[in-house]
């Protein structure tokens, strides 16, 4: 027997044992990542990547999803179908094993599935467990069969519903309302995850229809991650137009590269295993890198390219305005970082440096005008950044803040440690003065910015480190740019944005994201990044007196208590509120409303980013009239 340390009786009698998909119901954030809405439509997700494991595996060409009008999900592929026959270890159907016994399915077993995919691997069961009710229909063997089931159990024995020429297997699910705090899904972020998924395996047709709104969508395409790399760049000028291609097997690990260079100042690679977009990149990733620092270097010397006075190219240059795809399948890949998205297989590097630099260097080879021009723009980009190296040292942290005088004037905080420690960027003198007055001092600084920043889509790093707003912000935050950025010299683990509810303010908005998701990504993927809700009106009418932050949530309040003899007070800039006013709404911990700024997808981010702010005016022109219908209130 054992005993805590205050010798309270502690046996056999208080380990609780959940059996089944209890474990699940009861915590599905550990095995789904939340209840909001990411966590939701993991479970279209799980069921889809049971459906791309059948096409890894060459059984399946065509997989259709369709959100019904009640949000119920159905997921149905031309597989072969989940087997009916018996389980030995189970005693049940291998169907109804699959769907309610955790962490079983032929994902685990090689000879089934030499690769699989899915980022939680936890399988269709997690999704039976969450759901309301979960329908599984089966065509296998010739034969048709359906078992029902509600909130992970089972409700039906195996029902045969007759003979079939087809195969495969349709998954009807609706998740559980008194698990999920929504379980509205969001066409958008589907159709996203399954184009993706389209590309990432070429062949595969992925068709997703969605009764609530009438829309439909087709993936289909034949030139897998060579299309993606052109998806990626249709918004952007290309410096060549073929497309930079290999696909290699060694050791049982499948390597496949594609890229292509644009005009842009960015570098946009996107690496995935298994059909895993590894946000933190990995093995895999460093091996790529490698091998193509490596070969356009040697292209380079080889072909007399760089002269005796040139500044060396290093990765970073060869790597301005690229944009690549690279997706490895591996039969056992090993996770780890914060999110488990970093590939730590070590035997991958080698593997990836091996097949994609001997790619590199025929294709330069072959193609020497192409790499001429990559080489000529990594030249640029180096002498760019050698301009840049003594403006960057000036920004760089050293100790140096409080003896530095800031143009942008900044106001600290006391408190010295990072994670009690916000920074307001303040849009404007005026608001700034107003926010410097009402903050706490204690724990938040100020820094109030001049007008709109460089838009950092269109600028190299030379300029953008002699903006004077931009080096106020790095120096003030600390933890520097680019390749010198280290997240643990941050200095304030809130960075607030505090803009005008307006055109302007917006605009503002978006140039600041568009610098720290090109520059300091980290702040973003790590959550440091909020924007402040402001409030739109002060409505007032005797004693009641109320900030409002919608135009319904005023017509809310307009209905309940009339619309005579009442004061509206329209807030189209933060410097209209007085100090007080601005700590009450706006930067009072207790009673503000703050907007956490997430990396959801880096592609879609990525190529919303450039449409808004990059070079060509056509795409943006397009996304406006789009979505000018959506815009209910205008200041111009």
């Amino acid at each position: 027997m054992a005993t805590d340390k205050n010798n309270n009786h502690y046996g056999a009698d208080q380990i609780q044992v959940l059996e089944g998909l209890e474990p699940v119901r009861k915590r599905p954030g550990m095995y789904i990542g939340s209840t909001g809405e990411r966590g939701l439509h993991q479970l279209v997700y799980e069921v889809v990547d049971n459906s791309i494991d059948e096409a890894l595996a060459g059984f399946c060409d065509t997989i259709r999803v369709t959100i019904n009008e009640d949000n119920s999900v159905v997921v149905e592929d031309n597989g072969r179908g989940i087997p009916i026959e018996k389980n030995a270890k189970t005693g049940k159907s291998t169907l109804e094993t699959v769907l309610t016994v955790l962490h079983a399915g032929g994902k685990f077993n090689n000879d089934a599935y030499k690769v699989s995919g899915g980022l939680h691997g936890v399988g269709v069961s997690c999704v039976n467990a969450l759901s309301d009710y979960l329908i599984a229909e089966v065509n296998w063997n010739g034969k048709r069969y359906r078992q029902r089931f509600e909130r992970g159990i089972t409700k039906s024995e195996v029902e045969y519903l007759g003979e079939t020429d087809e195969s495969g297997t349709t998954i009807t699910f609706l998740p559980d309302s008194t698990i999920f705090d929504t379980i509205e899904f969001n066409y958008t972020i589907i159709r996203q995850r399954l184009r993706e998924l389209a590309f990432l395996n070429r062949g595969i047709k992925i068709i997703l229809e969605d009764k609530r709104k009438n829309l439909k969508n087709e993936f289909h395409y034949e030139g897998g991650i060579k299309e993606f790399v052109q998806y990626l760049n249709s918004k952007k000028e290309p410096l060549h137009n073929e497309i930079i291609y290999t696909e290699g097997e060694k050791d049982r690990v499948i390597v496949e590269m594609a890229i292509q260079y644009t005009d842009s100042y960015n570098e946009n690679i996107f690496s995935f295993v298994n059909n895993i977009n590894t946000i933190e990149g990995g093995t895999h990733l460093v091996g790529f890198k490698t091998a193509l620092t490596r070969a356009i270097n040697d292209y380079a010397k080889k072909s007399n390219l760089i002269k005796e006075n040139d500044v060396a190219i290093t990765g970073e240059d060869i790597r301005e305005g690229i944009t690549a795809i690279l997706s490895i399948k591996i039969t056992n890949p090993q996770f780890e970082g914060q999110t488990k998205t970093k590939l730590g297989n070590s035997e991958v590097r080698g593997i990836v440096d091996s097949i994609t630099g001997e790619a590199l260097s025929i294709f330069c080879e072959e193609n020497p005008k192409t790499a001429k021009a990559i080489v000529e723009k990594s030249l640029k980009s180096a002498r760019a950044r050698e301009a840049a190296r003594k403006a960057r040292e000036l920004v760089r942290r050293k100790g140096a803040l409080e003896s530095m005088a800031l143009p942008g004037k900044l106001a600290d905080c006391s408190e010295r440690d990072p994670a009690l420690c916000e920074i307001c960027i303040v849009e404007g003198n005026s608001a700034g003065g107003s926010a410097k007055e009402g903050r706490d001092r204690r724990t938040q600084a100020i820094l109030p910015l001049r007008g709109k920043i460089l838009n950092v889509e269109k600028s190299r790093i030379d300029r953008i480190l002699n903006s004077e707003e931009i080096k106020n912000m790095i120096t003030a935050f600390g933890c520097g740019i680019g390749e010198d950025f280290d997240i643990s010299k941050l200095r304030y683990h809130k960075i607030i944005i505090m803009t005008d509810a307006d055109v302007d303010g917006a605009h503002i908005r978006t140039l600041l994201l568009t610098f720290f998701y090109r520059y300091m990504k980290d702040l973003i993927i790590n959550g440091h990044v909020y924007a402040a809700q402001p409030p739109l009106y002060r409505v007032k009418k005797g004693k009641f007196e109320q900030y409002v932050y919608s135009d319904a949530e005023l017509n809310k309040i307009l209905d309940e208590i009339g619309r005579d003899k009442i004061e509206i007070q329209r807030y189209k800039g933060l410097g209209e509120m007085n100090p007080e006013q601005l700590w009450e709404t706006t930067m009072n911990p207790k009673t503000r409303i703050l907007l956490r700024i997430t990396e959801d997808d880096a592609i879609e981010a990525d190529e919303m980013f450039n449409i808004l702010m990059g070079d060509k005016v056509a795409p943006r022109r397009e996304f406006i009239e789009e979505n000018a219908k959506y815009v209910k209130n205008l200041d111009i």
